[in-house]
């Protein structure tokens, strides 16, 4: 299933500089697209630029923002959104995500905090990301972030204000399986339960990434390891209930040889092969019933 926002397929791996020289000569065929952060490449030329050019030209790409700060009391940096529209025409990429959360307050501040879940905080975010949709002509998509502690003064649930922000905004989801699992671990919530409530129709792409293990109740989003099964497992309810959908690897911290990234990047579309045959076989199992 491919979303008319996004129209990317199969497995992506979110691609770092360490692996442009390989990945220039030859995109292994398990790839079927690439993310990467606007910020680390708009303005970049020599010899990085012309290889990220090549691959630009010839394999489908993403891009996953990182200082939006959609929730964030400052303006929008709307000097950085009229870049990013120039960037996203030079290189043809219509898709553009970022991370539903703040990361500024008269300087970045290093990390995605969360937004206080309230009625008013809906109406400030969903406005601010209507405005980046005029700016840049496209609908983008918002990522349900990992957090560590609800915001002073919230109203509402996790899944209560994405989906309202989703509605009001009119945007599409970036859904990060990886952080479902670390904050129903965190917060003691029952995934299956917010996975019922997603509005599918929204979703442009899915993320899965690995984490680190601080204790028994407490899970820290690292993107520093691999894919652990319980989040595995997660990735394939999400398939079951919404059909096969884009998957990207990600992997910030910890970075192993590509070969690595590669064997988990074969097991997503292992996965996807399965939930793409699942419907014929129950079909016939219903036929021979």
């Amino acid at each position: 299933m491919t979303h008319p926002d996004c129209p990317v397929h199969g497995a992506g791996l979110g691609l770092r500089r360490v692996f442009m020289d390989p990945l220039a000569d030859q995109v292994p065929e398990s790839i079927g697209f690439f993310e990467v952060a606007p910020e680390n490449w708009i303005g970049i030329g020599g010899a990085a630029g012309r290889l990220f050019r090549q691959l630009t030209e010839r394999h489908p790409f993403v891009l996953h923002g990182l200082s939006l700060s959609i929730g964030g009391p400052g303006p929008l940096d709307e000097p950085f959104l009229h870049r990013l529209a120039r960037f996203m025409d030079e290189h043809g990429i219509t898709c553009y995500t970022e991370h539903l959360s703040y990361c500024s307050d008269d300087g970045h501040l290093y990390d995605l905090l969360p937004i206080p879940f309230t009625e008013a905080s809906v109406h400030y975010v969903a406005a601010r990301i209507r405005r980046v949709q005029d700016l840049l002509g496209r609908r983008i998509a918002m990522e349900n972030a990992s957090f560590y502690t609800y915001a002073p003064g919230s109203e509402m649930s996790e899944i209560d204000f994405l989906n309202a922000v989703l509605e009001e905004a009119d945007c599409g989801l970036l859904f990060d399986v990886n952080n479902l699992y670390v904050n129903s671990v965190n917060h003691g919530y029952d995934p299956l339960d917010f996975l019922d409530r997603i509005p599918a129709e929204r979703i442009f792409y899915l993320h899965v990434a690995g984490h680190y293990r601080e204790d028994e109740d407490l899970i820290v989003d690292t993107h520093g390891a691999d894919v652990i099964d319980p989040v595995w497992a997660l990735l394939e309810e999400t398939y079951r209930r919404f059909g096969v959908l884009p998957t990207l690897l990600e992997r910030d911290f910890n970075i192993p040889p590509l070969q690595t990234l590669l064997a988990e990047v074969e097991h997503i579309r292992a996965l996807q092969r399965r939930w793409q045959e699942r419907p014929g076989m129950e079909a016939r199992r219903h036929a021979r019933g």
